[in-house]
């Protein structure tokens, strides 16, 4: 299990759990739920912010946000 901020574009991961429990109703409203599949589209050049594909849309997340969210790894 990893944090999704520690992914890399191209990388694919399953939604595992979320650490920060304010953050949770707000990403479970933009589709991230777990279990959801989702794809690391880009990742700014310092890192932040970093593009996701949920739930057949793009959403960015600030690193804090992704460094919230655990994920298994598909790839």
């Amino acid at each position: 299990m990893k944090r999704l901020s520690e992914l890399e574009p191209g990388q694919r991961a399953i939604i595992h759990s979320f650490e920060n429990d304010d953050l949770l109703l707000k990403l479970m409203e933009m589709g991230c739920v777990p279990g959801e599949e989702i794809l690391v589209e880009m990742k700014a050049p310092l890192g932040d912010p970093i593009s996701i594909k949920v739930a057949d849309y793009q959403l960015s997340l600030r690193i804090e946000e992704a460094h919230s969210i655990w994920v298994n790894i598909l790839n």
